[in-house]
């Protein structure tokens, strides 16, 4: 498999504590890969250190065919590099319309005088529709983002992130507040999404992520503790007697 992200011997602490423990992970171009764990196993802070919010105190984070290192990129650097990131809580402008929203997060030349006087191009619109439809949105490109159900808002932070072209999209607990049709939809969405780049779903929904039927990594104390299908990590031992066990 070639990696699109490799994570080498990570380790972060706060305060005496040990959030992140010589963690390593290795991500392929176009895979679907869901992280589980109890609370305080890492995953978070995981999905901190790639995309720049937090350094580690040791280790690395290798991106793309260069192994380029992102320590010591930006958060804005490292999400115009291709990486983006969803967080369990929708963040729309729900005072805008789903077009709008998505056209807005279009990635197009972001210097302030190309915003001041940018039109939108029929491109533009295509594109937009495109993601509209590619999220479950098309019958809604008019409606304001405000009238959308959680699910429906959830998706449609998602095409923001994909109008902005990432190569790897880090989504945290997707199926949180949603209704059964809509996880079925959300798997759906996120399978077909990993067929052209690479998707990380962070889950506590053990249906959801079985649902996923993708290669699942447990982490636990800030290391990863197995790694695998969903059976073969639900069976091991210590898997049983940290997380699901309680």
């Amino acid at each position: 498999m070639d990696s699109l992200l490799e994570v080498d011997g990570i380790s972060v602490t706060f305060d005496g504590f040990k959030a992140i423990n010589d963690l390593s992970f290795v991500m392929g171009a176009c895979e679907l890969r869901a992280i589980i764990g109890p609370n305080g196993a890492g995953k978070t802070t995981f999905m901190d250190i790639v995309t720049g919010k937090t350094r580690p105190d040791t280790g690395n984070v290798l991106w793309g065919e260069k192994n380029h290192s992102l320590l010591k990129k930006s958060e804005s650097e490292i999400a115009r590099m291709g990486i983006g990131r969803k967080f369990q809580r929708p963040t729309v402008f729900e005072d805008q319309s789903v077009e709008d929203n998505l056209m807005m997060s279009l990635r197009n030349d972001r210097s302030p005088l190309r915003v001041l006087f940018y039109r939108y191009t029929q491109e533009d619109r295509s594109k937009v529709l495109e993601i509209a439809s590619e999220i479950g949105l098309s019958n809604s490109v008019s409606r304001l983002a405000g009238e959308l159900s959680h699910g429906q808002k959830q998706w449609l932070e998602i095409g923001m992130l994909l109008a902005q072209e990432p190569k790897l999209l880090m989504v945290d607990e997707p199926a949180a507040g949603m209704t059964g049709d809509e996880r079925n939809k959300t798997v759906r969405l996120l399978k077909r999404m990993a067929s052209t780049r690479a998707v990380i779903v962070v889950e506590h929904d053990m249906e959801f992520v079985r649902n996923l039927e993708c290669r699942v990594t447990v982490l636990h104390e800030g290391s990863v503790l197995a790694e695998g299908s969903l059976d073969h990590v639900t069976n091991t031992q210590e898997v049983i007697d940290v997380y699901l066990g309680r």
